[in-house]
């Protein structure tokens, strides 16, 4: 029997995010409205963003980036490979094609040296999706030399920034959120704060935050609370392009205040597992841990991925397994999108054309990290791991 239950994620909703959603209940508007509305005041203001546009998920918000800064069919898009199909599928909702690249090993982020050799091997791509994996931001802008978004300016490409795992995160002192044309967040029920479903969308951008606004919701000029609370009759109303139905109601709006309200105590609880396994788990052969290039307290730590090196004793499945039969919950991200059926067929992709990310895939998981991770907890995983690698465990799983 293992001697302890760890799940591999736990959401925390012990703030006022049953106090927020009673109220929405209790007013008779469930969908969205002035709780929505202020969610997106209070978060564009955290990351200190001019506007905010709150969406159903962090997908939603991607795609609507994206369709604003004019992606569309025949356009080509820089992704990398390590991340989530949510980041490259967006691109073929518009008819237009996904460029994959690989990652820095260690970080699983794009670098300045991968996108500007993929500038010069595909001139022709003026956008990039830039996403901050596990919730340490890329290198936008670096003090000297030249950061992602000196290349980009550059060479006249936008730059949407997949933030789903970077709430809060920063770099260079400057929050994610204030960097690209236009930034992503996502708060589903496993991310840095929860919607339980939904995303934002923030930019600086004028234009584009009054396109995404108006394609969330079918393309109509006028939203609904907007409809309901002016003097002008709620059924006059102009459908200005075909839009989406994408908007976030306020039942979840009122759980994300709650969220917002804490996100840096949530993220400070994260931020000491991270520095418990650091240290815990430093020195292990077989083992890498991942590379920082920010400081702890600049890191969202919305996952704690490990690499399980040729010199381990086992696979990462096998480890998986052995950590699943002593309790412990763990996952593994990603699987690279140019392995998925889909890419991998429409696009003619070959493994051996990203070194980095096979690197990567072949020993990568992530443990268990989550704020009420109790010490006892962490101890136990650090525990297991170490035994399982070990020369009796690595024999004990062949």
């Amino acid at each position: 029997m293992a001697e302890m239950k760890i799940p591999y994620s736990r959401v925390l909703c012990d703030g006022n995010e049953l106090a927020y959603v009673r109220e929405v209940l209790e007013s008779g508007w469930l969908t969205t409205a002035s709780k929505t509305l202020e969610f997106e005041k209070k978060f564009g203001a955290a990351v200190g963003a001019r506007h905010a546009c709150a969406v159903n998920s962090g997908t939603a918000a991607l795609h609507l980036a994206l369709e604003a800064i004019g992606v569309g069919p025949g356009s080509k898009v820089f992704v990398p490979a390590m991340t989530f199909t949510a980041s490259a599928e967006v691109i073929r909702y518009l008819n237009a094609d996904p460029v994959f690249l690989d990652v820095e090993y260690g970080t699983s982020l794009l670098t300045t040296e991968i996108l500007e050799e993929a500038v010069r091997r595909f001139p022709e791509v003026k956008t990039v999706v830039v996403v901050h994996y596990g919730g340490q931001a890329a290198a936008m802008t670096v003090e000297k030399g030249a950061g992602i978004l000196d290349v980009c300016r550059r060479k006249g490409i936008r730059v949407v920034e997949d933030a789903a795992h970077a709430f809060p995160s920063r770099r260079g002192g400057r929050l994610v959120g204030t960097f690209g044309d236009v930034t992503c967040f996502s708060f589903y029920a496993n991310k840095t704060i929860t919607t339980a479903e939904g995303g934002m969308l923030v930019t600086a951008d004028d234009r584009v935050a009054a396109r995404a606004k108006v394609m969330r919701l079918h393309g109509i000029d006028r939203d609904i609370w907007n409809r309901y609370v002016s003097d002008k009759p709620s059924w006059e109303y102009d459908v200005v392009a075909p839009g989406f139905k994408y908007n976030l109601p306020d039942v979840s709006a009122a759980i994300g205040l709650a969220q917002l309200e804490r996100a840096e105590a949530l993220r400070k609880g994260r931020e000491r597992c991270a520095r418990y396994y650091m240290e815990a788990l430093a020195g292990i052969p077989g083992l890498d841990l991942p590379k920082l290039q920010v400081g702890f307290e600049d890191h969202a730590w919305h996952l704690f991925p490990v690499v399980l090196t040729p010199k381990a004793p086992l696979s990462r499945d096998r480890c998986v397994e052995r950590l699943a039969d002593r309790g412990i919950g763990a996952s593994v991200h990603y699987k690279p999108l140019y392995r998925m059926t889909y890419y991998r067929e429409r696009y003619g992709l070959n493994p051996a054309d990203y070194p980095n990310s096979e690197r990567i895939w072949n020993g990568c998981l992530s443990l268990p990290i989550y704020p009420d991770l109790r010490l006892e907890e962490l101890a136990y995983i650090c525990r297991s791991l170490k035994e399982i690698l070990s020369a009796r465990g690595g024999e004990e799983a062949v």
